[in-house]
């Protein structure tokens, strides 16, 4: 099953609760909530008051992105908050599978975040601990950022080596994508995109979110007849 998760980075904060509710009323499948300390990207965003704010208006999955230094001592928080999934970056902690096992513990799904230089490597030994995996195509800090489009070829070959692993990670994508380029993310084995201006800066979210749905199933098609 693919997924779009509008990230609400983009949203228009005076009306937070109103636009929740219309991209849920618009078939977003979960909610992504970017975390950003100023230290590890230099940008000051949302804690877990953010997340509990959310949670009071939707029942669809919350997706955590911390893009955080020592996240190990936010995590309890950020789940407590409601957060249903809680990324951390590879590049941020020193003993990454006992992060991710920490957010198991909380009750929450543990997921890898990587930026878009950080190498696949850092999760040789720590991949069989994640249900999911969120390649970064911008750098992180910022939004409304053009992907790079290096990111595709990085998805291949993490989507190659849980094959070969056999294991059903998520492959979670964000930056840049939007109706133009979600299609390629598709085909290239993305099963989550995660959306902001893309969605956030239109005006009608139904119909963009069923013109998504439609460029992933031709990116999908596209990858299957090669």
């Amino acid at each position: 099953m693919k997924m779009i998760m509008p990230s609400i980075l983009s949203a228009d904060f005076t009306r937070l609760g109103d636009e929740l509710k219309a991209v849920e009323a618009a078939g977003a499948d979960w909610i992504h909530v970017d975390v950003m300390d100023g230290h590890f990207v230099p940008n000051l965003t949302m804690g877990p008051m953010t997340v509990e704010a959310v949670r009071r208006v939707t029942a669809l999955p919350i997706d955590a992105h911390l893009m955080i230094d020592n996240p190990d001592e936010f995590i309890e928080k950020f789940a407590a908050a409601g957060a249903t999934h809680i990324s951390v970056h590879a590049e941020s902690v020193v003993h990454l599978n006992r992060s991710l096992q920490l957010v198991r513990s909380c009750g929450a799904h543990p997921g890898i975040a990587l930026g878009p230089a950080a190498p696949l490597s850092l999760l040789d030994w720590s991949l069989d601990y994640a249900d999911y995996v969120l390649l970064l195509a911008v750098n992180p800090g910022f939004g409304g950022q053009e992907f790079q489009p290096a990111i595709l070829n990085k998805v291949r070959v993490l989507r190659a080596e849980l094959a070969r692993r056999g294991l059903s990670t998520i492959v979670e994508s964000d930056g840049g994508i939007n109706e133009k380029t979600i299609a390629d993310f598709a085909a290239a084995g993305v099963d989550a995109f995660v959306v902001g201006s893309g969605l956030f800066g239109t005006t009608d979210y139904s119909a963009t979110l069923t013109r998504m749905r439609r460029e992933v199933e031709r990116g999908m098609k596209s990858a299957a007849e090669r």
